[in-house]
Formats: structure tokens, C-alpha cells, sequence
């Protein structure tokens, strides 16, 4: 329950109803700074919500370095999409590192530690690093879908539409997480007054209205743009496996499993804090007890712990590099800018040469052998030696047009997670 909701039932006392206000905010900076017990959880109850944030702020740490390290380390891995995921390391690390402990420390002693400047500092901070996760993730699923369908082979070496991502990310946060420290909404205790987040609580016309634009924008938007980019990712493999039998199912099934544990662990960590978040704004004030309050906080600071895995560990690239961190090897040396898939340089030619002599219709109407399919498979798939120098080939789809009556439509696409 949000203690600095008090000061609301004082907006409308009678006479000496200022006073009264002023003894109530005086009563609440005090439950803030710790001297006074606010309705709280029992010893025990502390102490688990303390031990699962200990778990969230170590492995949370821990996995985000270890992704920032292997960035750092392995040249193969500095690519534009890339860019995008390092992105979302730094700022699940940040809140690791600036908000994780803070809120650990106040579960161990059953009351917030750092008072109410603390209390704000605690509340941006962590509001702003969770929204740039989230649009990270929705700028990464756009950026993916717009790779995947893109008519022409992308360029490793053009940083910008990444860069130009991380931008909006971070800015778009920012300018949703400043309001309350300007008087749209505020920063405040939550849940049994160890953490501080947005005042949930207080059912005013300003106050709703932000919490309203924040849940609309910031977690129902970003969901929508996921759900929509890796629905039509999705929908452009199915038409690569319907056209060209040869193209195996693996490949599409392994895309499915990583697009649905992406939007299923974004609802499992999000879903209820915003959920709970709209029961405390048009609920009865004390519809949520302490103890249901944590349970939506926790979730959404697992998210620090689960993005590294989905995003990182699942990408085959990162894993490799991974498996070649803990073993010490040496990678091969190289510029990665050079290296491209054979799947992408069949891709290329076969567009050249439909462009420079069409009339061909021997060559262009003939069926592509199992063999050169095969080649083109495992082309795409190649890595060197180490394992982690090869970087991942931007998909590109090409239509090769014959001189016939039903010219013949074939898709070679390369996706790599």
C-alpha cells in the first residue's frame, strides 16, 4: 500500500484542513525516510521478497556483464543488430547496479533506507531503465522484421538505423519517465514501502491521465509493435517453406519457439505490474495487500535476469562466443566486414545475372538441384573455426524470373536468431 496516498484524505478536510494536510505530509516524509512503520509485510515475508532480490541483482549483474564483456572481446559480434541488444545489456545492468541493491537493503530491514529524495532518485531511475528495455525490444523486433524483408542485402558496416534505435529508446524513455518530477503524477512508495515507483494509488485527474499514457505507450505499444513484427517474420518463412519444398521446417520451427518464449516472458514480466498497476489507480485504495503489491514488482525486475537468456544466449552467434570465452580459445583474426554467407552471395548473383541477360530461359527457368540448395544451406550456417568470427548474413529474399508463360518463384531467405 502506498503510504503517500494519505495526504489525499486531507484534500477536502474541513476548517484547518491545511494544517492538517502539512501535519500529514510531515507524517509521510517520515514513513518515507524510515523513522515511522508503514503497513508492511511480517519479518518473514521481508526476508523472501530480500532473498529473491538478491538472486534478481546478482545473476542480473552477472549475465549483463557477461554479455557486455563478450561484445567487447569478439569483433565478429560488433554488428548493427547487435548494437541493439548491447543496448538493453546496459540498461538491465544499470538497474542492477543503481536500483536492485537499494531495494534488497530496504527488505532486509523491513523499511526504505535512503528517505524521500532517495525515494524519487529510486523511482526515475528504474521507471526510466525498465521503459528502455522495453522499446529496445520493440525497436529490436522492428528491426529484425524489417532485415528479414528487406529487397536488397543489407549492409553490416551501416551502424546508423541502429544507432538512430538506441536513440529513440532512450529518449522516449526519458521523456515519460520526467513528467512526475515535474508535477504530472510523482514518485513514491510502493507495494509494502521498500520499493519506490510511480504513485499508483492517488485517483486524481492528474495522476490518472499519466497512468493511463504510460501503460498505453509504454507496455501496451511496445507489445503490439513485437507481436506484429514477429507475426509477419513469421508469416514471411511459412512463404519460403510453401514455395521451395527443399527448404527445411527446422529452421521455421526454431524461429516459432524463440518468438513465442520472446512475448510470452514480455507478458510473464510485465503483464501483472501493469495490471496491478490499473487495479491501484480505479480499484478500492486497499484492493492490493502488500504482499500481492511485490509479486508484479519482482516479475518485472526478473525481466534482467530472463533478457540475456532469450536474447543473447538463445542467439547461436552469442553462444558460440560464449562457449569460446569459458574455454580460453583465440578466435581466428579477421574482419568480419568481409565475410558473407554463400547464400547471400548466390542471392546477389542470381539477381545479376536475371538483371544483365533475362532471356535466357535454359538457365533461368531450370530447378535448383538438392545439392546446390544444400550448399546454400550450409553456407549460411558457416562459422570459422573459433566458432563466433563469422557475422550474422542480413536475410535477403530474391525472385528469380524465367521467360516463360508461369515464370517460377523462388525465395532464398537467411534468418539467423
Amino acid at each position: 500500500m502506498i503510504v503517500s496516498n494519505v495526504s489525499l484524505s486531507c484534500a477536502h478536510c474541513p476548517a484547518g484542513g491545511h494544517g492538517t494536510a502539512e501535519a500529514t505530509a510531515h507524517v509521510v516524509d517520515e514513513q518515507v525516510s524510515g523513522s515511522l512503520p508503514a503497513p508492511s509485510l511480517s519479518p518473514t515475508g521481508h526476508l523472501v521478497v530480500a532473498v529473491c532480490l538478491g538472486f534478481i541483482g546478482t545473476f542480473g549483474f552477472l549475465n549483463n556483464f557477461v554479455v557486455l564483456a563478450l561484445f567487447c572481446r569478439y569483433r565478429a559480434l560488433r554488428s548493427p543488430m547487435n548494437v541493439l541488444l548491447v543496448s538493453i545489456s546496459v540498461s538491465d545492468l544499470l538497474v542492477s547496479t543503481l536500483g536492485t541493491p537499494f531495494s534488497f537493503a530496504a527488505s532486509t530491514q523491513g523499511r526504505w533506507l535512503i528517505g524521500r529524495a532517495g525515494c524519487v532518485w529510486y523511482g526515475f531511475i528504474n521507471a526510466c531503465l525498465g521503459i528502455v528495455s522495453l522499446i529496445s525490444l520493440a525497436v529490436l523486433s522492428y528491426e529484425r522484421y524489417c532485415t528479414m524483408l528487406a529487397p536488397t542485402v543489407a549492409d553490416g558496416r551501416d551502424y546508423g538505423p541502429a544507432l538512430a534505435g538506441v536513440c529513440f529508446s532512450w529518449l522516449y524513455s526519458v521523456a515519460w519517465t520526467v513528467p512526475p518530477l515535474l508535477g504530472w503524477s510523482r514518485y513514491g512508495p510502493e507495494g509494502p514501502g521498500t520499493t519506490c515507483s510511480v504513485d499508483w494509488k492517488t485517483q486524481t485527474p492528474n495522476n490518472i491521465s499519466y497512468i493511463v499514457c504510460l501503460f498505453t505507450f509504454c507496455l501496451v505499444l511496445p507489445f503490439g509493435v513485437i507481436v506484429y513484427s514477429y507475426g509477419k517474420l513469421l508469416q514471411a518463412i511459412r512463404q519460403v517453406r510453401s514455395v521451395n519444398s527443399l527448404v527445411s521446417r527446422r529452421r521455421e520451427q526454431r524461429v516459432l519457439l524463440m518468438v513465442v518464449t520472446m512475448v510470452a516472458c514480455y507478458l510473464v514480466c510485465w503483464l501483472p505490474y501493469g495490471v496491478a498497476a490499473l487495479l491501484s489507480t480505479f480499484g478500492p485504495r486497499d484492493l492490493l495487500t502488500p504482499e500481492a503489491s511485490i509479486m508484479p514488482s519482482l516479475l518485472a525486475k526478473s525481466s534482467t535476469v530472463i533478457n540475456p537468456v532469450i536474447y543473447i544466449f538463445m542467439n547461436r552467434q552469442f553462444y558460440r562466443c560464449f562457449r569460446a570465452f569459458l574455454s580460453c580459445s583465440t578466435p581466428v583474426r579477421g574482419s568480419t566486414l568481409k565475410t558473407l554467407s554463400r547464400a547471400t552471395k548466390t542471392a546477389r548473383t542470381a539477381r545479376q545475372g536475371n538483371e544483365q541477360n533475362i532471356s535466357v530461359a535454359a538457365a533461368s527457368t531450370a530447378r535448383p538441384t538438392p545439392n546446390h540448395v544444400h550448399e546454400s544451406s550450409e553456407g549460411a550456417n558457416h562459422v570459422a573455426p573459433c566458432g563466433c568470427d563469422a557475422p550474422p548474413a542480413p536475410a535477403a529474399f530474391q525472385t528469380v524470373t524465367a521467360t516463360s508463360p508461369k515464370p517460377k518463384v523462388t525465395l532464398v531467405a537467411h534468418y539467423r536468431e
